[in-house]
């Protein structure tokens, strides 16, 4: 019971929208790429991609795994590798 409490906690993760201009994101384990349109992160709970204009990212703090973001925030998406595949594969689909 102990041990799955433990790996819950790993793989916990919280995203907070502020008036769609402010972004927190927890457990982020890496940033893959990023400009002021797209965002791509690598989190406990897999691939993120957020989408929008003007975004730029304030902190990532690695200590803690949490990512601020700010900008004009359209979309925040899971990427499943079930269900969710695109012809081209998964940066075709980022790169349209």
């Amino acid at each position: 019971m102990l041990e799955e409490r433990k790996n819950f906690e790993q793989r916990a993760q919280n995203i907070i929208l502020k008036d769609r201009r402010r972004l927190m994101i927890s457990g982020v384990r890496h940033v893959e790429s990023f400009n002021e349109e797209c965002i791509v992160l690598d989190t406990e709970l897999g691939i993120l991609i957020v989408r929008g204009m003007g975004m730029h990212i304030n902190k990532l703090n690695v200590e803690t795994s949490e990512l601020d973001v700010e900008g004009d925030i359209g979309s925040c998406e899971y990427m499943d590798n079930v269900g969710n595949q695109r012809k081209g594969g998964f940066f075709s689909g980022l790169f349209r």
